[in-house]
């Protein structure tokens, strides 16, 4: 039997600064009911001080999950970082993660698949635990989208939050059941951030940033569609049914999505743990943050079938059923 991904310890951060949409409401034109009636957000986590970084919500939500289980840096194999908003072009978040940590024997890179990239992350991890190539790995999901998003653009900036979240797993016979993923890189366009433009001896565009760009009501379509679409596919992998999951961990982009989705399949809503209410959509963050919280309130028991799906920019979804 090939060895799978087993997650065995989770850990997460969330910037102190606490901002509710009533603060919000203060710096422009929104107010509390209009958000919270589309998105079910009341209030995001954002970094405030110069010390709170991508890096360094990355350390501590990796320094969490491997006290979590009493893992040592040392024996990392691998580290994997999802993000869209790392601190430098390179090197990548995950080499300077490897060296906060001090884990000397892990191989690390990055991954950018927005929302979708814990879970692109986690599949390669368990691709790799496959192979026999590793054995043992911090993936980690992170984003400091306050420093991408438009404070101007009132329909898009209220959605996100910062944060991080962390797992880490371990090749065993009992863990990842069944995953999957995939892109559609032709409808990247409906949310998108430009990088850099050209600048060279021979060429000067603007060198301004960009900021993050959504059309709202066609990701909103996408996602009802696809994570629907994708939580089916994997089921019927795994021949079981959607009442056989124990929990769905999806990626808190809006409530009413998560909402859609619980209908789509005939279950309860409290099947569909959440935090997008406290929490904003953390992108890559999204699905380890409240996985981390699932675990610590001791909502999780040993061989708890956990559906953990997501869907992002790119486009790009993914999902992963796995034995707790």
């Amino acid at each position: 039997m090939s060895m799978r991904a087993k997650i065995i310890g989770t850990g997460s951060c969330l910037p102190t600064k606490i901002v509710t949409n009533d603060n919000l409401s203060t710096l422009m034109d929104t107010s509390d009911e209009w958000i919270q009636s589309r998105t079910g957000i009341r209030e995001r986590h954002l970094v405030s001080s110069e010390s709170e970084t991508t890096l360094s919500m990355a350390v501590h939500a990796g320094t969490s999950a491997l006290e979590d289980c009493s893992i040592l840096p040392e024996e990392l194999d691998l580290i994997i970082v999802a993000t869209v908003s790392s601190d430098f072009i390179t090197p990548s978040m995950a080499c300077m993660v490897q060296k906060e940590l001090g884990a000397i024997n892990a191989t690390a890179f990055d991954i950018n698949a927005a929302c979708s990239g814990f879970l692109f992350a986690l599949n390669t991890a368990d691709a790799y635990f496959q192979s026999g190539l590793y054995q043992t790995a911090l993936i980690i999901g992170v984003e400091t989208l306050s420093k991408i998003v438009d404070w101007t653009e009132r329909s898009t900036c209220v959605l996100f939050g910062d944060g991080a979240g962390a797992a880490v797993v371990r090749a065993d016979q009992n863990g990842m059941i069944a995953n999957l993923q995939g892109s559609n890189g032709a409808g990247g366009h409906v949310l998108m951030c430009k990088g850099r433009s050209n600048n060279n001896p021979y060429i000067t565009t603007d060198l301004s940033p960009d900021y993050l760009y959504m059309d709202g009501q066609e990701v909103f379509k996408f996602a009802v569609k696809k994570e629907a679409e994708c939580i089916h596919e994997l089921l019927e992998q795994a021949n079981l049914t959607p009442d056989d999951v124990t929990w769905y961990l999806l990626h808190q982009a809006n409530q009413r999505i998560i909402a859609s989705i619980a209908r789509k399949l005939k279950l309860p809503l409290d099947k569909f743990p959440s935090n997008v209410d406290h929490c904003g959509n953390t992108s890559a963050a999204s699905i380890p943050i409240l996985l981390d919280e699932v675990h610590r309130a001791g909502d999780l028991k040993e061989g708890d079938l956990l559906l953990l799906s997501g869907f992002g920019a790119g486009l790009t979804w993914g999902a992963a059923l796995l034995r707790w």
